[in-house]
């Protein structure tokens, strides 16, 4: 065996990183070289890529105050970032679950989740100055450079076992090498989140805000009662950004390292910041569809229709669906462009799905003009048998398929009947039922509990919410004229 020079090795590392697009590049946070798979250039088309998804599968919230609130805090937190060749963008993302994210690029969302149960400026100029040092510290291109490279050594070291222990060998070394990769990009590591908090409390401090926030923000955030709030339908920040002891400590005890510059905040005081989120919509958004049961309410659109009852329901704003108890059958309705000819969408659909329609036939649903047909595809599980249906509402096209398997068709073609026939034109009286939350900011009296302001004040949140949202103890009591955060249900009105 012949151990290849130093030189030599350095030569073949540059080789290989030149072919995957590498480049030596410095990182802004550390001031050090790093090599690279993602040019600025690319992160920025990437980012705009992603925001453009984010606000139209997510959405973003349309309240131009808050917009521009936002921004405001956001703008003057970058004037202190250490990276400064990409721009900075800041919105709302209409998402009820407590979350903050950062785009490649330069794009950073804080949910309506989140502002919800923020209790101070400093609090949310923290949370948005993390965001804004994973930009800053170049982490998803860190992660995509760390995929590729996980890539190569898998491929190397398979190589190797091959040639050392045979096949057996090789496999093992593999799938090594696929788990250690999935775990360099599955979410941040332990050092970027660190990273993250710590470039985040010295902007937040060189800004004007305080940073010991940072550690009382992650406190309220690491409650089991966030869970709950919201309906946690997609991800939280929990989930990409897990709040540790340790990560608390650590926060802290940096907070107090750091001398916050004499600036005034942008909102005056707590009551000044809570006024700013006040008829903020928490939970999930009515126009967007509600369950009642089994019965899904579009408003926004003007329909509905009823799945099989005790069957799992989601509502997301692409699509909405149920599947069965069992797991063995699904139903999904979904817009397919603008109204027109069913049967025409149908042809379009199958066509674009390769799909052969069989038992077509038109018809009315609900008053509409519909097409029905059945269908057979392949898929990595078998042969699934499609019951189809096309409605042309007003609104759009609609499309619903239920699909299982295709022997155990039989079993749910009535199922399916039943959920497409189902679809009309929503109610009046139904339309006049659905209500929402919005977060309201009322004055505490004197010694009251947040039980008896709760019964007062027609709070839908629980004890504990309320308690969470407002970083309060369960049995606090209150102060007169102290702000108290509540959720308050009201007619939906179409917006």
């Amino acid at each position: 065996m012949t151990i290849l020079p130093l030189l030599r090795v350095q030569a073949l590392v540059l080789a290989a990183a030149l072919a995957f697009g590498c480049a030596s590049v410095l990182n802004p946070v550390t001031g050090k070289r790093e090599w690279s798979t993602m040019s600025v250039q690319r992160e920025m088309a990437l980012g705009q890529q992603a925001a453009a998804q984010v606000e139209s599968e997510m959405g973003l919230v349309d309240d131009p105050a808050l917009e521009a609130y936002i921004d405001q805090i956001g703008q003057r937190l970058a004037r202190y970032s250490p990276r400064k060749d990409v721009p900075y963008h800041f919105a709302v993302a209409d998402m009820p679950e407590p979350n903050a994210f950062a785009l490649p690029g330069g794009w950073i969302y804080v949910s309506r989740g989140l502002l919800a149960i923020a209790n101070s400026e400093a609090e949310l100029a923290n949370v948005i100055g993390h965001e804004i040092g994973h930009v800053a510290a170049r982490h998803a291109a860190q992660r995509e450079t760390r995929a590729a490279s996980a890539g190569i050594l898998t491929a190397l070291s398979t190589a190797a076992a091959a040639v050392v222990g045979g096949g057996a060998a090789a496999q093992a070394v593999g799938q090594m090498g696929q788990v250690a990769g999935a775990g360099y990009i599955a979410s941040y590591g332990r050092d970027q989140e660190r990273q993250s908090d710590q470039v985040g409390q010295q902007m937040a401090a060189a800004a004007g805000w305080d940073p010991e926030a940072m550690p009382a923000f992650l406190s309220t955030l690491d409650q089991e009662t966030l869970r709950q709030m919201g309906g946690r339908r997609n991800p939280t920040f929990l989930d990409s950004h897990p709040v540790t002891a340790e990560r608390v400590q650590d926060t802290a005890a940096r907070a107090h390292t750091l001398g916050t510059a004499d600036v005034p905040p942008i909102a005056r005081d707590r009551a000044d910041f809570l006024r700013r989120l006040d008829g903020l919509l928490v939970g999930p958004d009515p126009a967007e569809g509600v369950f009642d049961d089994a019965l899904f309410l579009h408003p926004g659109l003007d329909f509905a229709v009823e799945f099989p009852r005790g069957w799992k329901t989601v509502n997301q704003k692409q699509a909405v669906g149920a599947s069965a108890p069992d797991g063995q059958a699904a139903l999904v309705l979904q817009g397919q462009g603008a109204t027109g000819n069913p049967a025409a969408a149908a042809q379009a659909f199958a066509q674009q799905s390769r799909l052969t329609l069989v038992d077509g036939a038109n018809g009315r649903i609900g008053g509409f003009a519909a097409y029905r047909a059945r269908a057979v595809a392949n898929s990595q599980q078998g042969r699934l048998g499609l019951d189809l249906t096309w409605i042309a509402h007003p609104r759009a096209m609609f499309r619903i398929i239920g699909m299982t398997s295709e022997a155990g068709f039989a079993r749910y073609a009535s199922d399916f009947e039943r959920a497409a026939t189902s679809f009309r034109g929503l109610r009046r009286a139904e339309r006049n039922g659905i209500v929402e939350l919005r977060l309201r900011v009322v004055r505490a009296r004197g010694g009251e509990s947040l039980a008896s302001l709760s019964k007062r004040t027609g709070n839908r949140w629980s004890i504990e919410e309320t308690a969470v949202a407002n970083a309060l103890s369960r049995g606090a009591r209150l102060v007169s004229g102290q702000p108290v955060k509540i959720a308050v249900q009201v007619p939906y009105r179409s917006r």
